[in-house]
């Protein structure tokens, strides 16, 4: 099965375009006296189990990979982060088995380096999708076009410094996340699968790209939504209102979903907090 396949059976199996990003911050989970490891594990597991009774399945999970590496002392010889991010693919694998997994790595380098990048996305964690930077071109896309895999190109971002380059406006007069597009859609003649990072805090941009990919089958992560600000149900109206697929999209939330109460350690119904904001997203995004 490639990936557009993926992403087509996992939307129609749960019913919603809901992508749940797995940022864990330590400091405001549940109090332990468990290792690292233990605690994300625990704390997962508990979520998952949770979700996994109540029906409430996302149509894609997205672990950003700066989270778990940098609770890694390498020089120390302990690698707790990373052994904790493969307990939540582990977890994903068992509890989710149909729903894609997307790493969010945001790599972007040229020739062997960015191979290498590939295979540590692909090869060493497994997953069925990851994120890259098109800063440097075809140099770096290229080794990432691999069959039926996913590929999400950063086109325009949900972050306020997003339109320091983004938004500049070429030769041409386009905009320079409109050229970004043309060049995701010649790459996607390539290798299908690969699509656009589209932020959904920018709507007027989000509008843009939409109407241009509303045909051409490109996959959209569209991330923004919860504590950026973005609305899921804006989003939906603006993909409907283009006859974009949206199947094909997938409609982020990370912090406001697995850690809503944003600071402190988790109060005792955190779990009932992070399952009332995950029914709620999965409602906006049903399809």
């Amino acid at each position: 099965m490639n990936y557009l396949e993926k992403l087509e059976e996992s939307a129609k199996l749960v019913k919603n375009i809901t992508c749940m990003g797995l940022d864990p911050k330590v400091e405001v989970l549940p109090k332990s006296d468990k290792s690292l490891r233990e605690l994300l594990n625990d704390y997962f597991y508990t979520l998952f189990r949770r979700m996994s009774l109540s029906g409430l399945i996302p149509a894609a999970f997205k672990p950003n990979i700066g989270y778990y590496q940098s609770l890694d002392k390498p020089r120390d010889e302990n690698f707790e982060g990373s052994l904790a991010l493969c307990d939540v693919l582990d977890l994903l694998d068992n509890f989710f088995p149909s729903i894609p997994v997307i790493l969010d790595s945001k790599r972007g380098d040229i020739a062997r380096s960015s191979l290498n990048y590939a295979i540590e996305a692909f090869d060493c964690w497994k997953c069925d999708a990851t994120t890259v930077s098109p800063y440097m071109g075809s140099d770096s896309v290229s080794p990432f076009q691999v069959e039926n895999k996913g590929l999400y190109v950063l086109n325009r971002t949900s972050n306020p410094g997003g339109k320091d380059l983004q938004n500049l406006v070429c030769d041409n007069d386009l905009p320079l996340y409109l050229e970004v597009s043309k060049k995701i859609v010649e790459w996607s003649e390539k290798t299908p699968g690969i699509g656009a990072v589209v932020g959904a805090t920018s709507m007027k941009e989000l509008s843009d790209i939409t109407q241009y990919y509303s045909d051409k089958n490109i996959p959209m992560l569209i991330p923004g939504v919860g504590s950026q600000g973005g609305s899921a149900t804006e989003v939906i109206k603006s993909l409907r209102s283009a006859n974009y697929p949206l199947y094909l999209a997938r409609i982020n939330s990370s912090s406001g979903l697995t850690h809503p109460w944003k600071k402190d350690h988790a109060p005792e119904n955190w779990l009932d907090l992070c399952t009332k904001q995950i029914k709620e997203l999965i409602e906006e995004t049903a399809i």
